[in-house]
């Protein structure tokens, strides 16, 4: 059996390079999710309009990698206490967002989010949102994978 994950954590290039290579993530995609535009373009969702945040859909073997493991990844990737940025990308596009696809996804996501929360080496708060999934609309081909057939990376 085959889950889906959604994240949007500020760039979905670098994003897309931490589930990627993971055990048990069958595959990864980038695109556009969380706002009111349907069929969004990249120029689209970086005029703020459409609503969206860059988010990576996740396709996982749930045998081969849990869930948790997933919001482990999710929240080592970026700083969730960032509201509508991540480092030097600064727009609500770039926003902290964990899209579940289930109550049981939305369960985990809510006490994964209040363990950091009580983790006391975390000196802000948490700007993540936890919100259901409605629609994700896929990001154009260049954006796929970009970093592995362009090079580079990320970070915050």
């Amino acid at each position: 059996m085959i889950e889906t994950a959604t994240f949007a954590a500020g760039c979905f290039w670098g994003v897309e390079d931490a589930f990627m290579e993971v055990i048990g993530v069958n595959s990864t995609r980038v695109g556009y999710c969380g706002g009111i535009t349907d069929s969004p373009t990249y120029y689209d969702v970086c005029s703020q309009d459409s609503g969206h945040a860059e988010a990576v859909e996740v396709t996982f073997n749930p045998c081969l990698v849990d869930y948790n493991d997933l919001l482990k990844i999710f929240w080592e990737c970026h700083d969730p206490t960032q509201v509508n940025r991540q480092g030097a990308d600064i727009g609500t596009q770039y926003r902290s967002v964990i899209f579940y696809h289930s109550q049981a996804q939305h369960e985990l996501a809510l006490a994964s989010r209040s363990r950091l929360e009580n983790d006391r080496s975390i000196r802000s708060s948490i700007a993540t949102l936890i919100v259901p999934v409605k629609s994700f609309w896929e990001a154009e081909a260049y954006h796929q994978k970009y970093h592995q057939k362009n090079g580079g990376g990320c970070g915050f």
